[in-house]
Order: C-alpha cells, then structure tokens, then sequence
C-alpha cells in the first residue's frame, strides 16, 4: 500500500509512515497546492494510491460517484498531528490494509474506527 498525503495534513506524516514501513508521497510534491480534491482522486486513482486526509470532500467524491478506487482514509479528530494520532492510524492500516487494496473508506477517530466497503451505497 502506498499513501498520498492530501495538504491539509503536514508532511511530517510522511516520517511516521516511513518508519512503519508505509510508502506515502505529500500532494506537495507531486502536484499543484490548490489543485481540486477531484484532480488528487484521479492521480491517486491512476497512480494507485490510498488518500489519506482529513477533508470531508474525498468521501462525498466517493459517494457521488459510487467510485470503487481509490481508498479513503480519513482522519476526523480536532488534533490531526502525528504526533497524537499517528500510532493509531499506523495500527488501523496494518489492521486494514487487504480492504484498502480492494476499495474502501477508512473513517478514523481517536476513539473509533470505522471502515466500508466502496462503492458507497445509498442507505435506504
């Protein structure tokens, strides 16, 4: 599994991932920084990355497209460091990991952790 880091998470993430052994890229590095959440979808896709952000906008995508690819994972925490929630993203995508092969989105909390399989259906 390899990372892209959307921008609104610190590139400092890229060390956390490196040391658990997690191949990960910072937006910063690879496109433009006010690129449209669309454009980061369509080079992670193609690229065959996992987004991890902390922006709600990524999951809507997937909702409104019913996309199978690319993973999501999503951080949703008021304190989005590393520092303080980065040993529990590391262990949810060990734990996680063949479901972000295949398709999924990934929520993480600092006191849960929630995952469903894309496409996104419609709940009725």
């Amino acid at each position: 599994m390899k990372l892209l880091v959307d921008m609104n998470l610190s590139p400092r993430w890229l060390g956390v991932l490196f040391e658990a052994g997690i191949e990960a890229a910072h937006w910063s590095m690879l496109g433009a920084h006010n690129a449209p959440d669309s454009e980061i979808m369509a080079y992670a896709s193609v690229n065959g990355y996992v987004v991890l952000t902390h922006d709600l906008d990524f999951s809507a995508i997937l909702a409104a497209t019913q996309g199978e690819k690319p993973s999501v994972v999503q951080i949703r925490a008021e304190d989005v460091s590393p520092d303080v929630i980065g040993k529990q993203v590391i262990v949810a995508l060990r734990q996680m990991a063949a479901e972000l092969e295949d398709g999924a989105l990934l929520t993480i909390e600092p006191n849960r952790t929630r995952l469903r399989v894309l496409p996104l259906q419609l709940r009725s």
